[in-house]
């Protein structure tokens, strides 16, 4: 088991690396010059050369693209991520603020699939008939419908027609509660609704697998109730795809909350990407796909090991 979680660590350090150097070329392959942007904004005018010189200078944007890179993956590695062109905040600061938001949007959104996709998943495998119908065809509505329509008819529908949750915006907890809680339950759910679908349907086709194997006739034909035969046996030897699926779902919420947050006006981690995407902030979009690859790849070695755990054979 040792060796399986280092080989998994090990394969999750090269994808980091990889990561750090295609978001690196891809901002400098970029049309557009962050100098130019700084000293062009409010008014919209164009800056003479010589202040774009000294600001690229100030920068370290002069220097040769190779230093640029070691200097850049060298700050990565030492948590050191620089400081943000527009404002001169220190990124590590800029992020300490906005990633707290955008993973307890993204915790309560994976709780609330978890929790309702995979009781649904076995209900409908294990009732069938129209049951099992109405969920194919709900599921297949919640993977398709694009996450801001959601978000957007969410608000139409408690915001401007009931009254009963504020369309968007962020208080912080400790400044008020439940209006921390008004304020996050729309987001979640819309970020919820795909995910809990693809876990239903993962869980219900799991399932029904589960109750066509000869071990679970036997089982049966035993004298074990067709209930605890379902509970402790099939929904159990179910759940390992449930798990990779829950896993890899969590990484895709995290690319999500781009437009959630957009939709909501929820001040997180992608707002603040979008933002630095706008005005090339180079060490603010650096710091942050960082730290999103960072938590990718640590929930991806966290299920793998979980899927270890529960299946002996993937550690061969």
């Amino acid at each position: 088991m040792t060796t399986y979680v280092l080989r998994r660590i090990g394969v999750g350090i090269g994808l980091v690396l990889l990561v750090l150097t295609l978001i690196f070329l891809a901002l400098h392959l970029v049309p557009g010059d962050p100098a130019m942007l700084l000293l062009s904004q409010g008014d919209g005018g164009s800056a003479t050369p010589d202040a774009v010189a000294r600001v690229r200078e100030q920068l370290g944007l002069d220097q040769p693209l190779l230093t640029q890179y070691w200097q850049f993956l060298s700050g990565a590695l030492t948590g050191d991520l620089g400081e943000s062109f527009r404002n001169g905040q220190a990124v590590s600061e800029a992020i300490g603020e906005r990633l707290p938001r955008t993973l307890e949007l993204v915790g309560l959104a994976t709780l609330i699939a978890v929790v309702v996709g995979v009781p649904w998943g076995a209900l409908a495998a294990r009732r069938g008939g129209w049951f099992d119908s109405v969920t194919s065809v709900l599921t297949s509505i919640g993977v398709a419908l694009p996450v801001f329509v959601f978000g957007a008819l969410l608000v139409l529908l408690f915001s401007l027609e009931l009254g009963l949750l504020p369309a968007g915006g962020f208080t912080e907890w400790g400044d008020d509660p439940a209006r921390h809680a008004q304020l996050l339950i729309m987001p979640a759910i819309a970020l919820a609704v795909g995910f809990a679908s693809t876990v239903a349907r993962m869980t219900r086709s799991a399932v029904l697998e589960m109750l066509h194997q000869d071990w679970v006739r036997t089982a049966r034909s035993l004298g074990l109730s067709r209930r605890t035969v379902f509970r402790k046996y099939v929904l159990r030897n179910s759940l390992n795809p449930v798990v990779t699926t829950v896993g890899i779902g969590v990484g895709t919420l995290l690319g999500s909350t781009v437009l959630v947050e957009r939709v909501f006006s929820y001040p997180g981690l992608s707002s603040l990407l979008v933002d630095a995407v706008t005005a090339r902030d180079y060490p603010v979009v650096q710091g942050v796909v960082i730290t999103i690859a960072v938590l990718f790849v640590s929930i991806n070695i966290i299920v793998d090991v979980l899927y270890g755990v529960l299946d002996p054979r993937v550690r061969r």
